[in-house]
């Protein structure tokens, strides 16, 4: 049998980009899903993935948010909790903020037609023993917040750089110490919450999902393949079964998403971005059997796993 890996579609909105890099057009919740939903799936239909979605409440409950998740759900995918608001820096908020967000956030899924989630991943990768205290409260399976790597603060100045007022920016991304997290897959000791590391490069620890691949692809196409083919390499010599994480901008072109272009790879033509996404998932399935991140926990919670205490890594 081939090693588990898997994928996961965090489904942020344009408005939310807008609202962490401080652009006041926020308020006005533009929109992108209706042109980014259909060609993601479309991307897993023609690979025949099972994936998850980590769906904002806040989008859950608009029009076009519903149909997305009706969508997902009808193509066989699992939807996940990616809070109500998705405020990165959920970290700061105050236990009742923190319930309040993931129960908010749930309701909504469940009203768009899912059924209740049993995961959850914080925006910006945020996650802390509140939360985690939350998540068991409400009988959730597993987390998938952590971001091994130390680029943390390098991805903070560049984006602060270009942006306006913004509430958490500067501890945007967590710090240095991050990549003192585990890159492969643990148990929360006393909760018993599975936490599904979003994988990064294994030695290197730098990241490897889409935003990534795509500002290397800006550079050079041979030079963001060469990097994907390396950290795949490597998680096959260090026994790192790979979660990989997409967003709806690694299908969509600058003027799909017009206020970012602040973001990596916003440069590159969204046929282009949709070919690269079909090489990457083509190469993961390749050596992996690719499954969503519920399945994925599954899978290794089985085998058992080591416990941890819950820190949070800054």
């Amino acid at each position: 049998m081939k090693p588990v890996a898997s994928v996961s579609l965090d489904l942020d909105n344009l408005w939310a980009y807008l609202r962490t890099h401080g652009d006041p057009r926020w308020e006005g919740r533009p929109s992108f899903l209706p042109s980014a939903v259909p060609r993601l799936l479309d991307v897993f239909g023609e690979h025949g993935l099972t994936t998850t979605v980590f769906v904002v409440g806040a989008d859950a409950e608009r029009d076009d948010g519903a149909e997305a998740v009706a969508r997902v759900v009808a193509a066989g995918h699992e939807v996940a909790n990616h809070s109500f608001w998705h405020q990165p820096w959920l970290h700061r908020l105050t236990d009742e903020e923190v319930e309040k967000e993931v129960l908010r956030a749930e309701e909504a899924i469940m009203a768009a037609g899912a059924p209740k989630p049993v995961g959850f991943r914080g925006p910006g990768f945020s996650v802390t023993p509140r939360l985690l205290d939350v998540l068991g409260r409400r009988g959730y399976r597993y987390d998938a917040s952590v971001l091994p790597t130390w680029i943390g603060p390098l991805a903070r100045a560049y984006h602060n750089r270009s942006a306006g007022s913004t509430d958490g920016g500067e501890d945007l991304f967590g710090g240095f110490g991050r990549v003192k997290a585990p890159n492969t897959p643990f148990r929360w000791r006393g909760g018993g919450i599975v936490e599904l590391p979003v994988t990064t490069m294994p030695l290197l620890r730098v990241p490897v999902h889409g935003a990534y691949l795509l500002q290397l692809h800006q550079i050079s196409p041979k030079l963001a393949r060469g990097y994907f083919r390396t950290a795949l390499r490597l998680c096959r010599a260090r026994n790192v079964s790979p979660s990989l994480l997409l967003h709806p901008t690694d299908v969509l072109s600058g003027a799909e998403a017009p206020g970012m272009e602040f973001f990596p790879g916003m440069a590159v033509p969204g046929r282009e971005k949709v070919a690269l996404l079909g090489w990457v998932l083509s190469l993961l399935r390749k050596d992996f059997e690719v499954v969503g991140t519920g399945g994925h926990v599954e899978r290794v919670a089985a085998a058992g796993l080591r416990e941890r205490d819950p820190v949070a890594w800054g």
